[in-house]
């Protein structure tokens, strides 16, 4: 499809020494002649956009403007357990999209626009390999009931990147061809190429929706929720298995009304097909300290709604990160609540998980 100005207009590309010699890295590179090159180290090492404080001002310029191409290094698959069976590698890192709550910049400094891996054989190689281990799923869980899911887009938005390169048909193509493994991954944007890769059921995409007026607040640079919902007849057509993330759940006064009216719109827009397998994802937002120092530094409106010492507490992700989650004791209560709304509205949408 033609790049969206508003959302990507490369005109600088930062890549590691190696990107030239893969295929898809010069497929890349020649896709933007006019963008200025830097060659860089690392893709992790480039001091202008990593750890400069001073870019946060540029947050959404940087973030249209700026690539960044690597090798990836890591090439193994990490159990999961909740969205898939295992997170693969990743072939991106970093998104356009600037969604206030998002936990890539804390890991990535003041600035993160997307980088595009180019060894993508051996990513797809890997996977295969893996998936060739596992033998047949044989006991249906709740990811899946026949086939070991892997997640392809953990650190990105897959449906963004697609627009940069053929990555993403790959990743398709091979799960197509691997009968016991299907690919999975979230998208915040609606990218119509997609409909055209021919996933024959074997690839699951996950819309992240949100109440539209607090979307508008904080999924800043996606696509809107209205689209999103209107996009999910026709990915099922196109052979794409399609679930939703309710994510992230925000707190404030007044959600209850405005995840039913949600709810409502979903269910007066999708048909049978997409309803008979339909599943969902429900995840209470997460927010970080250092992540709402810059957010104060770019979009400090979004802070009145994720920033609630009030209702939150300290928590330590799996990583080592000091996080803030809502309260423990009053947690299982709202998310009670919200699958009891869900049950009401939309009863044929079983949760896969909640947390």
């Amino acid at each position: 499809m033609a790049l969206p100005r508003d959302l990507v207009d490369i005109a600088t590309i930062y890549h590691e020494p190696a990107v030239p010699d893969h295929p898809r890295g010069r497929a890349i590179l020649d896709r933007f002649p006019d963008a200025t090159r830097i060659e860089v180290p690392s893709h992790w090492n480039i001091p202008t956009l990593h750890g400069n404080a001073g870019a946060v001002e540029d947050w959404v310029r940087i973030k249209r403007s700026t690539l960044v191409l690597g090798v990836k290094k890591g090439l193994a698959m990490r159990p999961n357990g909740r969205s898939a069976h295992f997170i693969a590698p990743s072939t991106s890192n970093g998104c356009a999209m600037a969604c206030a709550y998002c936990y890539v910049p804390r890991r990535k400094g003041y600035a993160n626009p997307i980088s595009l891996f180019v060894n993508v054989d051996q990513v797809c190689g890997a996977i295969r390999r893996h998936a060739g281990r596992q033998g047949p799923l044989l006991v249906p869980d709740t990811i899946d009931p026949r086939h070991w899911v892997y997640d392809i887009g953990e650190n990105g938005d897959l449906s963004v990147d697609a627009m940069l390169s053929d990555t993403v048909r790959d990743l398709v193509g091979l799960f197509r061809d691997i009968p016991n493994a299907k690919g999975s991954f979230a998208t915040k944007a609606v990218n119509r190429d997609l409909l055209a890769y021919d996933p024959q059921g074997k690839t699951r995409i996950r819309f992240s929706l949100m109440p539209e007026r607090i979307a508008r607040v904080v999924d800043v640079r996606t696509s809107p929720m209205p689209e999103r919902i209107a996009a999910i007849d026709d990915f099922v057509a196109a052979g794409f298995e399609v679930h939703v993330n309710f994510s992230p759940v925000i707190l404030y006064e007044g959600w209850e009304a405005d995840w039913r009216l949600l709810f409502e719109e979903i269910d007066a827009t999708i048909g049978p097909a997409a309803r008979a397998q339909l599943k969902a994802e429900i995840i209470l937002l997460t927010h970080n300290a250092d992540l709402h120092a810059v957010n104060l530094g770019w979009h400090p409106k979004a802070e009145d709604l994720l920033w609630r010492p009030d209702i939150q507490e300290a928590k330590v992700s799996e990583g080592g990160g000091a996080n803030l989650r809502y309260r423990s004791g009053w947690k299982g209560q709202w998310l009670a609540r919200f699958k009891a709304l869900l049950a009401e509205r939309m009863p044929y949408c079983q949760v896969r998980y909640a947390f």
